[in-house]
C-alpha cells in the first residue's frame, strides 16, 4: 500500500514536469506579442490540456500563463488608450473651447450692434397691433386691466 501511494504521488510529479516542460511559459506577460500565431495557439492548447489535470501539480507559471492567455491584455482585451491619454483629451477640449470662443468673438465684432426690432418704438407698435387684433384677450396684452408692459423689453 505504501509502494503504491509512492507510486501515485511520483507519477503525479512526473505528469505535472511533463506540462511545465514542454512549453516555456516563463514571462508570457512579455513575450506574448512578440509570438507567431503559431506559438499562441500551440501554448494555449497546451495550458489547456495542463489545467485538465489536477490544479496542484501546476507550477506557478503555468497557473500565470493560464490567467494570462484566459483574461490578459491582448487582442479584445487590449486597451484602447494608451498612457496620458488624459492629458491628449484635456488639450483637446481646451483647443475646441479656445475656437469656438474665438469663433464667437470674431461673429460679435461683425455683427450689427442691435436688430431693429429691439427698439422701444417698434415693440410698441408691436403692442398697439396686438390689441387692435385682440389678441389673448383673457389674460394678455388684450385683456380688460391689463397692467403689464406688454412685448417692450427695451429702455
Amino acid at each position: 500500500m505504501l509502494r503504491s501511494a509512492a507510486l501515485a504521488q511520483r507519477a503525479t510529479r512526473v505528469l505535472g514536469r511533463r506540462h511545465s516542460s514542454s512549453v516555456t511559459v516563463q514571462n508570457l506577460e512579455t513575450r506574448w506579442k512578440t509570438l507567431s500565431t503559431a506559438e499562441q495557439n500551440t501554448i494555449a492548447k497546451h495550458l489547456e490540456e495542463a489545467q485538465k489535470a489536477d490544479w496542484k501539480t501546476l507550477s506557478l507559471e503555468d497557473k500565470k500563463a493560464a490567467y494570462y492567455v484566459a483574461f490578459g491584455a491582448h487582442g479584445p482585451r487590449e486597451p484602447l488608450t494608451g498612457p496620458n491619454n488624459g492629458l491628449k483629451v484635456f488639450g483637446g477640449v481646451v483647443g475646441v473651447i479656445a475656437v469656438s470662443g474665438i469663433l464667437f468673438y470674431g461673429i460679435r465684432l461683425k455683427g450689427k450692434e442691435t436688430p431693429s426690432t429691439m427698439n422701444k418704438e417698434w415693440q410698441e407698435a408691436t403692442n398697439e397691433y396686438l390689441k387692435s387684433q385682440n389678441s389673448n384677450p383673457i389674460t394678455g396684452i388684450s385683456s380688460e386691466g391689463y397692467k403689464g408692459t406688454g412685448y417692450v423689453v427695451s429702455e
